[in-house]
């Protein structure tokens, strides 16, 4: 029978053994991007001393104190050449927090900084935070944006009544980090997101309004706004930019991932969208592309998803889910794309700008009816057969 000090030396000869895990692409794909065979980051990632009380006398049967549900949702940057994840962790009491997880190639050897982050509260602290999308913004800071959530005292009797606002963060070394006052505007917000750059001498900000917690009720789509002081971030005029439509992948609603990548051709944008199915809502991944000139001015929407969760992708916390908030764009032209799927784990998916561009700009746009798509395929059908 193993004494306390073999059961710990196993526990981290096992916990070593997945983090030193080496990733690789799986064998075939769809010529858009590579997918991984493992999750890059998982629950189990998590570092042990976050876990486990490892003093034998205040627990001898070396059990796990605090437990941990799921990693998702995380934004990425490249950080003093190393790939980071700002990960939202996930603990066994539905409470989120952040922490950085750091790679030297942004495919496998994800390990965790020492400490989570500690998150500076707003005038009224939130319950829970999540989901942050993180911009190194021209000002020379780096900013994180992400859901602030409260109950909603409106209705005192109804615990799952909630009110969701833009959180404001700002850091010079994604330790120390500031809070600024939340972004105020008419609506309840998720999923908002800083541009990298200021536009007209102002903060700009693709937002996605919405009448409540969950539901977009008369809101929805993603929108942009101007905003002259981000240390009192306030919306006054939004407008919509990437709209809605019927039986799309985007008819229950949609949402900017992680700030766009500026590129000769235009700025590429990754998004989620939502449908409702008689299993639930299924969120899927897509892309569109903007003017360089104009940030707000569509230039390029490939039809359909993107990316969706497939395989093991598909099981977890919240089934038929996939979902971006990070990117990262490496000098060389590759591009690390980070996804969530099933609400539980974090895994890359790597493209090319130039094969981002060629994908938004040639792939045919949904022409939003049955005899519109059927046209489509008979085109490329009859394009083929010339090249016989």
């Amino acid at each position: 029978m193993q004494n306390f000090n073999d059961k710990v030396a196993a526990l981290r000869k096992h916990h070593e053994e997945l983090l030193s895990r080496r990733n690789e692409p799986l064998e075939w794909g769809n010529g858009i991007y590579d997918k991984y065979k493992y999750p890059v980051v998982t629950a189990a990632h998590i570092p042990l001393e976050w876990k486990y009380d490892f003093n034998e006398k205040d627990n001898p049967y070396l059990m796990q104190r605090i437990m941990c549900n799921a990693t998702l949702n995380s934004g990425a940057i490249k950080w003093n050449g190393k790939y980071l994840l700002i990960v939202r962790v996930e603990g066994a009491d539905r409470k989120s927090y952040f922490a950085v997880a750091e790679s030297p190639n942004g495919i496998d050897n994800f390990r965790f900084w020492e400490e989570p982050i500690t998150m500076p509260d707003d005038v009224i602290p939130a319950t829970n935070i999540y989901d942050m999308r993180i911009t190194q913004h021209e000002d020379g800071w780096i900013y994180g944006v992400f859901c602030a959530e409260r109950h909603d005292d409106s209705q005192p009797g109804n615990l799952s009544a909630a009110t969701a606002t833009a959180g404001i963060a700002r850091t010079k070394d994604l330790k120390t980090w500031y809070r600024l006052p939340d972004l105020k505007t008419k609506s309840q917000q998720r999923n908002v997101v800083l541009h990298p750059e200021f536009v007209d001498g102002k903060y700009a900000f693709y937002t996605r309004p919405q009448d409540g917690f969950i539901d977009t009720g008369s809101g929805g789509g993603i929108g942009w706004a101007l905003v002259d002081d981000i240390t009192n971030a306030e919306v006054k005029d939004e407008k919509i930019i990437n709209a809605r439509h019927y039986h799309t992948i985007t008819e229950v609603k949609n949402g900017e991932g992680p700030h766009p990548i500026k590129t000769p051709k235009g700025w590429l944008h990754l998004a989620h969208g939502v449908r409702a199915t008689a299993d639930g809502l299924r969120y899927v991944l897509y892309m569109y592309m903007t003017a360089l000139e104009d940030p707000t001015k569509v230039i390029a929407q490939p039809g359909g998803y993107f990316l969706v969760p497939e395989g093991d992708e598909y099981l977890g916390d919240v089934m038929n889910v996939a979902f971006a908030n990070g990117w990262i764009a490496d000098e060389d032209g590759k591009v690390f794309i980070y996804y969530a799927s099933a609400d539980t784990r974090m895994h890359v998916a790597t493209s090319t700008i130039d094969k981002l561009i060629d994908y938004c700009m040639n792939t045919p746009e949904d022409g939003l009816t049955t005899a519109a798509s059927v046209e489509t395929i008979k085109r490329l059908i009859a394009k083929n057969k010339n090249l016989k």
